[in-house]
């Protein structure tokens, strides 16, 4: 007899709850476990109920909180400890999320978490045991395509560009419709895509319904188009890819838009001015902040191979700490991110940047004086930032409009990146951007250092020594050979950074000109720029 079967027989209002919540209807489904913990406090089905609730609905402190309350009073099932187990990756715990997920397999024998467990380690910097796993997840199960996709990717980040393109390859032999092997592939940074692969993937779209291949695959023709210099039909393919992301989120950019106005706002130069200026213990981190797809690996592996500074990538902490911050601050009473940033006490501040501190140094395998986390999106957390971390150093690196646009647009993101699903919309993200990066120039002069993506190619000793400078750091030769820094790159720029400096990230969007019309117009001046 199953767990539901015993809740069905004891408690129908609570079996009607997992009925509803599985269905999706989530608010009824927790008015009806509400209900039944009324009568019943501390019930533990009921308790663990709305912990699958919160975690469905992405509240994942309270779901957190309900799991484990239901854990200590006797509920245990696959289920729960599952989403347990995802609800701490969901928060970036990645330490909690990794020691848990090897004591369920260890203890209660649940092989199933072993991809989740190989993506915590690998999000740790532990790659070589993701890898292990990985390996043998693809020895034990050779016909399965998530396993050789992530087989793929970790070779690809490793270096292993033969190996990565063989994984993909493995894929598509068995399912031609899966799009993200053929995205993998076109992700490449070279002409992998054959005549017969564009013949088998335009064949594939002709019968494919599911939209999470569709897309994929019309991004994939996309750079294969591209690669031909059939630019027409690329941006027939990376457009038609784009519109089906974005029927399915409803992407508004007028909330980041409203945002930005808001610190405009709150956050002028006496606000700036009474933020404590003493730094949280001796770590001190570089944030590189941009858009994506603007040069920041490259700057990264740059800035990583001057012997004071350690790269560390894309940390996705501080997204994580401010998710669960605004999670309890809103609980209450609605605020903004702006206005919770105001209301915060100096103890929270110190608390978070303490927190965010310990998640890094999972990360850290040197004594160097300075650590770089370079997640993009982290231009639009810089007043977060800066309220939980005074030591903190920022580097804007600027790519000109267009290309960095188009570069967006044609490239196969998640709804992480959900800005980039359209020209107007990738376009206004831009604009909002700089506006920020002026404002704070404005009200805090040299709290963030600009580079330009240009200049970084074209010279770049006279564009780098300013930003060396700005650390309280000399040049060093070895910023010259940054190729040949040996670590793993989880961007799509990670074969990019492997190679020499050149110009072929220049000037992309011209041959697409006659369709950028509309963001041309959103970014107004910019786009000379």
């Amino acid at each position: 007899m199953t767990a539901n079967t015993v809740t069905t027989a004891i408690y129908p209002r609570l079996s009607e709850a997992i009925r509803l919540r599985e269905q999706g209807e989530t608010d009824r489904a927790a008015q009806l476990v509400m209900a039944h913990l009324r009568e019943r406090p501390d019930e533990p089905r009921g308790l663990a109920q709305l912990g699958l609730i919160a975690a469905q609905t992405g509240a994942l402190g309270q779901a957190e909180h309900f799991l484990r309350r239901a854990l200590t009073l006797g509920e245990k099932n696959p289920e729960l400890l599952r989403t347990l187990a995802s609800v701490y990756s969901q928060q970036e715990r990645l330490q909690v999320a990794e020691s848990f997920t090897r004591r369920l397999i260890e203890e209660e024998g649940d092989l199933q978490l072993r991809p989740l467990r190989a993506s915590l380690l690998d999000r740790m910097g532990r790659h070589d045991e993701a890898m292990a796993i990985q390996k043998q997840l693809v020895e034990e199960d050779p016909r399965s395509i998530p396993h050789l996709l992530a087989w793929g990717y970790s070779l690809r980040a490793a270096g292993d560009v033969e190996g990565a393109i063989a994984a993909y390859r493995r894929a598509i032999a068995i399912d031609d419709e899966y799009g993200e092997a053929w995205w993998g592939l076109a992700g490449i940074k070279r002409k992998v895509l054959t005549d017969d692969d564009i013949a088998a993937m335009q064949q594939a779209l002709t019968i494919a319904i599911d939209e999470r291949n569709i897309a994929p695959l019309n991004f994939a023709l996309g750079r294969a188009f591209h690669d031909r210099g059939d630019f027409a039909r690329a941006f027939h393919h990376y457009n038609e890819g784009n519109r089906i992301r974005a029927e399915a989120i409803n992407y508004d950019s007028r909330a980041l838009t409203d945002e930005v106005a808001e610190v405009e706002r709150i956050a002028d130069a006496d606000f700036l001015r009474a933020m404590p200026s003493a730094p949280l213990g001796t770590d001190q981190p570089v944030f590189i902040i941009c858009l994506p797809r603007s040069g920041s690996t490259l700057l990264e592996q740059m800035l990583g191979s001057h012997p004071g500074i350690e790269p560390v990538g894309e940390l996705p902490y501080i997204p994580a700490i401010l998710r669960s911050f605004m999670e309890i601050s809103t609980r209450r009473q609605k605020l903004s991110v702006p206005q919770a940033i105001a209301a915060m006490t100096d103890q929270q501040a110190a608390l978070l940047g303490q927190d965010y501190l310990a998640r890094a140094r999972l990360h850290r395998k040197t004594d160097r004086p300075y650590f770089i986390d370079k997640l993009p999106q982290n231009w639009s957390n810089v007043l977060f930032i800066r309220r939980i971390l005074p030591q903190a150093r920022f580097i804007d690196i600027r790519r000109p409009a267009m290309d960095c646009c188009l570069s967006n647009f044609s490239q196969s993101f998640t709804a992480a990146h959900a800005s980039s699903f359209a020209l107007e919309d990738i376009g206004q993200c831009y604009v909002d951007y700089v506006r920020l990066m002026r404002h704070f120039d404005a009200v805090a002069p040299g709290m963030i250092h600009h580079v330009s993506y240009t200049g970084l190619v074209d010279d770049p000793q006279a564009t780098l020594r300013p930003a060396l400078d700005y650390l309280g750091l000399g040049w060093d030769d070895g910023i010259a050979a940054f190729h040949k820094l040996d670590r793993v790159v989880r961007t799509p720029s990670s074969e990019q950074v492997r190679r020499p400096l050149n110009r072929d990230g220049m000037e992309v969007w011209r041959p697409y000109g006659q369709w950028l019309g509309p963001l041309e117009r959103v970014l107004g001046d910019l786009a000379a720029g």
